[in-house]
C-alpha cells in the first residue's frame, strides 16, 4: 500500500468520525460511536491508559474499512514472537513502573496495545479507537472531565503507518511516541507536531553509513531502497550527503518492487552484477531483502560488500548457511542494545488461563496465539478468527523453561529496550506534570495541567521537556524536532568454519552535544568475506597521487575522474586534489610536482669551466701586462722604450692590466657594488687606454710633420704636460659620465625569471639605458679617432712605423666592440656577462700584441735593432 493510496484513507475515516459526531450533535446533547473495532488487543485497566501499537502478526485479509455494520474483523496470521517480545516489554515497562513509588506516585498506569498486522489500515483504525474509547456513547458538556482514553500512544512500527497516524493525531496533538520508525520526514514539527521518537532518525543513519563509507574508502557505491517513505527518504539523504559529507557518490540506485516481480528484480541485480561498485546499501524491509536474495543466488552474484539498514541487520531468514556465501561479512547499522533486568523473569510468566479468570478475551488470545507457537500445538476449540494450524492439543501445561527460542532471549535487546524507553518517557513526562506547583505552571496565567483536565498537547509540552538516564546508563531526552539522542551499533555477519552464522557487535556511532558524531570501528574483529580476507575496495576511479589533480569525466558522477599531470611550476602534494598551485616566486616544481624545490640560480660563476676559462685569460693578461712593463722598465733607457714618450706607455699598460682586472667584476654573483663597479671600471679603463693611444697617434703625427722644413713649431703643442692634460681631460670626461649614470640611475641587481621558468639568473641591469649607450659612445667615438688618424699615418716612412701599430690595434678593437653590441643584446642571463667579460679580454689583448708586441720582440730577441740610428731611421734629424 503506498503513501497517496494510506493517506486517501486516512482522510476518508477522518471525515467519516468527524460527519458522525457532527451529525449527532445536531440532535441531541451525546455522541453515539457508530461502529465498534474489533482489534486484536491487549489491556490493563489504570487510572491513566497508555495506547500501544504492535506488529504480531505479519499478514492480513483484505480490509473493510468502511463504517458499516457489517465491517468484519480481519484476519491476521504469521504470529512474529519478536513482536509479541516488544508488546510484553510495554507491558513489564507499564507493570515496573506502577511498582515503582518515585515515579508516578499514587497514579496507576494502565495500557491498550493492538497488533497492527504490519498494515497501514489497520494500524490507524486501531489508533483511532485508543484516541476515540470504546464508549457507546459519550455525553456532551460545557466542561469536560476526565481523564482521555489514552494519553499517549507508543508505535507505531513503522514509518508509514506512524506518517498516517501522525497526521491526524498531530491535529489534536496526541503525542505518539515510536520505537521503530526512522524516516527522516516524521522530523517535521510542521506536520507532525506531537510526533517523537526513540529510536533515530534515518538521517543519521544514513551519516552513519556515510562514516563506514569514508572510513574505509568506499567512493563507489550502489544503492538499493524499498519503494515506501522509507527507502525514498534514505535515497534523498545519500543523494545530497554523500558527496559532501563522504566524497563519494552512487553508482546506481535501484527501487525494489512491491511485490515479487521476477523480471524487475532481474533487471535490478543484473545492474548490480556489471557495475564496478563493490559495495551495496540495501534501505529495505526483510520481506524486499529476500526477494533480492533470491535473485541474487540465481546469478550467483558474489564478492560485494552488502551494508544493511536496521530495518534488515538482525533478520535470522537471512543469516543461513544458503545466503552466508553472498551476504557473509555484511555491516549493518542496528539498534543500540540494552538491558532491561527483569523483563526474562517477566515473559517466563506468560501462560494460558484454562480457567478463563481474565474476562480480556483479546488478551487470551494473544497469550494463546503465543503458546501455540511455541510448542507447535493447538487449543481446542481454537481461538475465533484465528486459523493458526496445529498439531497436537496444547494442555496449558508444557514446562516453558524448558523451551529455548528467541523469545526467551533478553541478551539482545534494542527494540525492546526502544519501547522500553518510550514507555518510560511518557511516564517521566506525566510526572513532571503532576508535580507541577500552582501558579508557577508552564501554561498561560502560570497554570498547571491537571489530570482530570489535562489536555493532550500539555502532555506534549512536557514531553519535550523529558530527560532522564535509563538503568543501562543511556541519557534519553528529546531534541526540537522529537528526535532522541541517536546511537547506532555496528554489526558484522559471522560465517563461522563450521558453517554456523554470527552477528556480533564490531562498533558504533553516535552523536554527542560536544564532539558531534563520532565512529568508533573494531577492525580487528570485523570479519570480510573475500580470500583477501580485507576490506574491498570499491571506487570509480583510483586516487590520484600528489602531483597530479583529478579531471572530472564528462558526463560521469563525480568521482569518475581522471589523473592530470599538474603543469610545469604547479604542484600537488595531497591525494586526490581538486586543483594544482602554483609555486612561489623563488621555487619551482620538482620532477615528480609534489613540492616545490628552490630554484636554480644562474650567474656567472668562478666554479663553473667558463667562468673559470675567463677568469684565468683575464688574470693571463694582467700578469703579462704586468711583465711588459717590468720589461719597459729594465730598459726604459733604450731608444725603443724612449721614443713616442715612454710615459705613455708606461701609463697604457697600467691601464690596459685595470681593463684586465675589470672583467673579473663580471664574474660572480652580482651585488650591488658589483654592478655599480663594473661598468664604471670598465669605462673609465679604456677610456684611458684609447686616450693614450690618441695622445700617442697625434704625437706621431706632430713628429713627422716636424720633420719636415719650418714644422718644428707643432711640437710645441704635443709636450709631456700637453699629452698628460689630454688623457686626463678625456678620462675625466669618462668620469664624470659614470658620476652622472651612478648617481641618476645606478645599476643594481637583479633576478631574472623572464628566461626560465626553472632558474633565477642574476644579473645587472643597468639602471638607465641611456647612460650606458653614452659610456659605450663615448668609448666607441674615441676609438673610431684614434682608428682615423692612425689610418692617416699608416703611410708614413718604415721610421714612423708606431702608426701602422696603431691602426691594427685598433681596427681589433673597433671589430670587436662592433661584434659585442649584437652578441650582447642577444645573450641572455649570464651569457651576456660572458660576452662583455669576452669582448674586454679580446680588445684588451689586441690592443697589448698590437703595440707593444713588436717592441718587445726587438728588446728580448733582436736588441742591435734597439738603437737610437734604427729607431729614428737614416737621415732623420728628429730625436724621438
Amino acid at each position: 500500500m503506498n503513501q497517496s493510496k494510506v493517506m486517501k484513507e486516512s482522510s476518508l475515516m477522518l471525515y467519516c468520525c468527524v460527519f458522525s459526531a457532527v451529525s449527532s450533535s445536531l440532535y441531541s446533547s451525546s455522541c453515539q460511536l457508530q461502529e465498534q473495532f474489533n482489534l486484536n488487543g491487549m489491556h490493563k485497566t489504570g487510572d491513566v491508559i497508555l495506547g500501544g501499537l504492535f506488529a504480531i502478526n505479519f499478514f492480513s485479509d483484505d480490509l473493510d474499512l468502511t463504517f458499516t455494520s457489517e465491517s468484519q474483523l480481519p484476519t491476521c496470521y504469521g504470529f512474529d514472537v519478536l513482536g509479541y517480545r516488544q508488546a510484553q516489554s510495554m507491558a513489564f515497562a507499564i507493570d515496573e513502573i506502577n511498582r515503582n513509588s518515585n515515579l508516578l506516585p499514587n497514579v496507576t498506569l494502565g495500557y491498550s496495545l493492538y497488533d497492527n498486522c504490519l498494515q497501514v489500515g489497520i494500524g490507524f483504525r486501531a489508533a483511532l479507537t485508543l484516541v476515540s474509547g470504546q464508549e457507546e456513547e459519550v455525553t456532551l458538556q460545557d466542561s469536560c472531565v476526565g481523564t482521555p482514553p489514552v494519553v499517549g500512544i507508543v508505535g507505531d512500527t513503522t514509518s508509514s503507518n506512524s506518517i498516517a497516524i501522525s497526521a491526524v493525531l498531530g491535529l489534536y496533538r496526541v503525542p505518539l511516541v515510536s520505537y521503530f520508525a526512522t524516516c527522516s520526514c516524521l522530523s517535521d514539527q510542521q506536520r507532525f507536531p506531537s510526533f517523537f521518537r526513540t529510536i533515530p532518525s534515518d538521517a543519521f543513519q544514513v551519516n552513519a553509513m556515510i562514516q563506514i563509507l569514508k572510513h574505509f574508502g568506499w567512493t563507489w557505491t550502489g544503492l538499493i531502497i524499498s519503494d515506501n517513505e522509507y527507502g525514498v527518504h534514505a535515497a534523498r539523504s545519500f543523494h545530497s550527503d554523500l558527496g559532501p559529507a563522504g566524497g563519494g557518490c552512487l553508482a546506481y540506485t535501484e527501487i525494489l518492487p512491491w511485490g515479487d516481480d521476477p523480471a524487475e528484480l532481474r533487471r535490478i541485480v543484473d545492474v548490480m552484477r556489471k557495475s564496478t561498485a563493490r559495495v551495496v546499501i540495501v534501505f529495505a524491509n526483510k520481506s524486499r531483502m529476500i526477494n533480492l536474495m533470491k535473485e541474487v543466488v540465481r546469478q550467483n552474484v558474489t564478492g560485494l560488500q552488502w551494508i544493511a539498514s536496521e530495518a534488515w541487520t538482525s533478520v535470522d531468514v537471512l543469516q543461513t548457511p544458503h545466503l552466508m556465501p553472498y551476504l557473509g561479512g555484511t555491516l549493518g547499522i542496528s539498534i543500540r542494545r540494552g538491558e532491561i533486568p527483569g523483563l526474562g523473569d517477566f515473559l517466563l510468566q506468560i501462560r494460558p488461563d484454562l480457567h478463563h479468570n481474565n474476562t480480556d478475551g483479546n488478551s487470551m488470545a494473544r497469550v494463546n496465539q503465543f503458546w501455540e507457537h511455541t510448542f507447535q500445538c493447538r487449543f481446542a476449540p481454537p481461538p475465533a478468527g484465528w486459523v493458526e494450524a496445529g498439531g497436537e492439543l496444547c494442555t496449558g501445561q508444557e514446562i516453558i523453561e524448558n523451551v529455548e527460542i528467541e523469545f526467551f532471549d533478553v541478551s539482545d535487546l534494542r527494540a525492546e529496550y526502544n519501547v522500553y524507553k518510550a514507555v518510560y518517557a511518557l511516564a517521566y513526562a506525566l510526572d513532571d506534570m503532576l508535580q507541577c506547583e500552582p501558579g508557577r505552571g508552564p501554561f498561560s496565567n502560570n497554570t498547571c495541567a491537571h489530570l482530570q483536565r489535562m489536555q493532550p498537547w500539555q502532555l506534549v509540552y512536557y514531553l519535550g521537556k523529558v530527560n532522564f538516564t535509563t538503568t543501562f546508563g543511556d541519557q534519553v531526552s528529546f531534541d526540537e524536532n522529537g528526535d532522541a539522542l541517536p546511537m547506532y551499533d555496528i554489526m558484522n555477519w559471522v560465517w563461522l568454519p563450521d558453517g554456523r552464522t554470527k552477528v556480533h557487535r564490531v562498533g558504533e556511532v553516535k552523536r554527542s552535544a560536544f564532539k558531534g558524531e563520532e565512529l568508533t570501528l573494531d577492525e580487528d574483529n570485523i570479519f570480510w568475506n573475500f580470500e583477501s580476507k580485507q576490506p574491498p575496495r570499491s571506487v570509480c576511479s583510483e586516487s590520484c597521487p600528489p602531483g597530479t589533480r583529478m579531471a572530472r569525466k564528462k558526463g560521469e558522477p563525480e568521482c569518475c575522474f581522471d589523473c592530470v599531470p599538474c603543469s610545469v611550476g604547479k604542484i600537488s602534494n595531497m591525494t586526490d586534489s581538486m586543483e594544482c598551485t602554483s609555486c612561489p616566486e623563488d621555487f619551482w616544481s620538482s620532477p615528480q610536482r609534489d613540492h616545490c624545490v628552490p630554484k636554480k640560480t644562474e650567474f656567472l660563476s668562478y666554479h663553473e669551466p667558463l667562468g673559470i676559462c675567463l677568469t684565468t685569460t683575464s688574470l693571463l693578461g694582467t700578469c703579462i701586462c704586468v711583465v711588459v712593463l717590468g720589461i719597459f722598465i729594465h730598459h726604459r733607457s733604450t731608444p725603443i722604450v724612449r721614443a713616442n714618450n715612454s710615459e705613455l706607455s708606461f701609463l697604457l699598460l697600467v691601464s690596459l692590466k685595470l681593463c684586465f682586472l675589470c672583467s673579473l667584476l663580471f664574474i660572480g654573483r652580482p651585488r650591488l657594488w658589483t654592478c655599480q663597479l663594473r661598468h664604471a671600471a670598465f669605462g673609465i679603463s679604456f677610456v684611458l687606454c684609447v686616450s693614450c693611444i690618441l695622445v700617442k697617434t697625434m704625437v706621431v703625427l706632430a713628429v713627422f710633420r716636424a720633420s719636415k722644413p719650418g714644422g718644428e713649431s707643432s711640437l710645441k703643442w704635443f709636450g709631456a704636460v700637453q699629452q698628460r692634460g689630454t688623457v686626463l681631460v678625456l678620462t675625466s670626461v669618462q668620469a664624470a659620465i659614470c658620476t652622472t649614470w651612478l648617481v641618476s640611475a645606478s645599476p643594481v641587481p637583479h633576478k631574472n625569471t623572464q628566461y626560465h621558468n626553472d632558474k633565477i639568473v642574476y644579473e645587472c641591469v643597468v639602471g638607465s639605458t641611456v647612460g650606458f649607450a653614452v659610456l659605450l659612445g663615448y668609448i666607441g667615438l674615441l676609438a673610431i679617432l684614434s682608428f682615423l688618424l692612425a689610418f692617416l699615418a699608416k703611410n708614413l716612412p718604415d721610421s714612423f712605423n708606431e702608426a701602422k701599430h696603431i691602426t691594427f690595434s685598433m681596427f681589433i678593437f673597433c671589430a670587436v666592440w662592433v661584434a659585442f653590441v649584437p652578441a650582447y643584446i642577444s645573450s641572455p642571463g649570464k651569457y651576456a656577462d660572458a660576452v662583455e667579460v669576452f669582448a674586454i679580454l679580446a680588445s684588451s689583448f689586441g690592443l697589448l700584441v698590437a703595440l707593444f708586441g713588436p717592441k718587445c720582440y726587438i728588446i728580448l730577441f733582436r736588441p742591435e735593432r734597439n738603437t737610437k740610428k734604427s729607431v729614428m731611421g737614416r737621415g732623420t734629424k728628429v730625436t724621438l
